[in-house]
């Protein structure tokens, strides 16, 4: 089958531009210490248009509130933009320290960024060194703002649409944010704290940890 860049996703599309920029920097001159990095384009190509690489925001916030421990969150932004706020349980990794920090290849690994290349580099920097479990959050930071902290909900939900409602209020208040609602739909928030949440929201399910993490 001929592959066809038209045919790929929003998400795909900017994980290839960030592959191409790779590629001319390593060709500049390696900016990750002299790591050997080897590449199967074919391959990452047709793994990054898979929704199986991805992870929706809404999964990752299940997670945090059921205190999952089977995945590392890492955000590949500057420290300052870290420090700012950043989604809990990240570890901030950046870009370039990448290639040495401690992770297991055989580990779920959740790459996130504001939304655009950066975590699309360092997921194909994972997959081109065998990190199978790399993944990305899909739309990262932006799409966690949206979705999980300032969902936009109905000012006067139906019957069918009042079981989500509640669902996103209760997770957006365990994470410290406030749904939209009517003309607040395009108003801007403050972020919460960057403290990760101690309380589950009401029916969640609190798992035991795993020995050793």
């Amino acid at each position: 089958m001929r592959f066809s860049f038209r045919r790929l996703g929003t998400n795909a599309r900017l994980a290839l531009v960030a592959f191409v920029l790779g590629l001319l920097a390593i060709a500049a001159g390696n900016p990750y210490g002299g790591a050997t990095v080897g590449i199967n384009a074919e391959t990452i190509a047709a793994a990054a248009g898979k929704a199986a690489d991805q992870v929706t925001v809404g999964e990752l916030a299940d997670w945090i509130i059921e205190q999952r421990t089977d995945y590392r969150l890492i955000d590949v932004r500057p420290p300052e933009a870290y420090a700012e706020y950043h989604i809990p349980t990240a570890e901030n990794v950046p870009l370039t320290d990448l290639p040495d920090y401690p992770l297991a290849r055989n580990e779920k690994i959740v790459i996130y960024s504001d939304g655009g290349t950066q975590a699309a580099q360092a997921w194909f920097l994972l997959r081109a060194r065998r990190f199978g479990g790399a993944h990305i959050l899909k739309d990262g930071l932006d799409a966690w703002k949206n979705d999980v902290l300032f969902p936009a909900l109905p000012e006067e939900p139906t019957a069918d649409q009042m079981a989500m409602v509640r669902r996103a209020q209760e997770v957006s208040a365990f994470f410290g944010g406030k749904p939209r609602t009517g003309g607040a739909a395009d108003m801007a928030f403050t972020m919460p704290d960057v403290e990760a949440p101690t309380a589950l929201p009401a029916g969640a399910t609190k798992r035991k940890k795993k020995e050793g993490c």
